[in-house]
């Protein structure tokens, strides 16, 4: 039975990201079904534990971004390692298309708006990495219906370079002002794709997932691999490091997942506020009080 070791998983490392040569399946770090949720679940409690710290402390806040191809379980791993987490303290968004209103402001605009508060947890299913992923696949994209002058789509290798450049600022600005920044790229490969879209269409509880479109992206399989190397290792910095999480099996995933944010969250100096003088003297007062209601 494998020990997962995050740094094992972690970018930057001493040699650059190769999607070719990163695993897809590991050894499973659980015995059976049993072991498996008793590990989630401690794993769930720990982090709710901390995020309770985190909220009172109310100096930290942490994103963490899921980014991958279709079916790789980015739904699912996040329904399965933030359930039983104080809700109060976690926000979840999923992006999609952009809307018109979207389309007005700059790429990181629509992102920025739902960046988590102090003390929070803010996961994004999906993210800004879009426009440096799907975008660089269809650059049409930019070019027809992102607005944009014509300068500034003159040169697309230049626009990427600069949207790396921007991407790097953000999240360094973000980490300035105690954000930590998580990234995982779920890396399911394409045989197993294949597989769950197969599941999605026999499966009529799944049916609702599948879209014909899905196929369509598929056929830019090489080209999305490329924009995945190409992203993470020019976004991937010590402070906002990238996960690449094996995606075939999603029980090893969500606990790989789970132990990551557990131990991001170990890193930061999360303490329960301090209580001064007067406020202690005031609690004096109310506990004697409330004790003599029992007296």
């Amino acid at each position: 039975m494998a020990k997962l070791d995050p740094s094992d998983f972690r970018y930057p490392q001493k040699k650059k990201f190769e999607i070719k040569k990163s695993r897809t399946k590991i050894e499973n770090p659980y015995a059976d079904k049993v072991d498996y949720e008793a590990q989630l679940t401690k794993l769930r409690e720990d982090i709710n534990d901390l995020q309770d710290k985190m909220y009172a402390h109310h100096r930290y806040s942490v994103l963490a971004i899921f980014q991958a191809m279709d079916a790789a379980g980015k739904d699912s791993t996040v329904e399965h390692v933030f359930t039983g987490v104080n809700p109060m303290g976690v926000e979840v968004h999923s992006f999609k298309r952009p809307s018109e209103d979207e389309l007005d402001h700059d790429f990181l605009w629509r992102s920025t708006v739902k960046l988590p508060a102090r003390g929070h947890i803010g996961v994004f299913n999906r993210s800004y990495y879009e426009e440096v992923l799907i975008c660089k696949v269809h650059p049409e994209i930019v070019q027809k219906y992102q607005r944009l002058p014509s300068e500034s789509i003159k040169d697309m290798e230049k626009l990427f370079a600069q949207r790396y450049q921007s991407i790097r600022d953000f999240e360094k600005h973000l980490i300035l002002n105690g954000t930590r920044v998580i990234k995982f790229f779920l890396n399911v490969s394409k045989s197993e794709q294949s597989k769950r879209f197969l599941d999605r269409i026999e499966d009529p509880s799944k049916n609702w997932k599948f879209n014909e479109a899905d196929l369509a992206e598929r056929e830019h399989w090489d080209a999305y691999q490329a924009a995945y190397e190409e992203a993470i290792n020019e976004t991937a910095t010590d402070k906002a490091p990238w996960y690449v999480i094996p995606a075939d099996d999603k029980r090893v995933m969500r606990l790989l997942v789970a132990t990551i944010m557990l131990e991001e969250l170990k890193t930061l100096k999360l303490a329960w506020p301090e209580v001064d003088a007067e406020a202690k003297q005031g609690m004096e007062r109310s506990k004697a009080k409330l004790t003599a209601e029992h007296t």
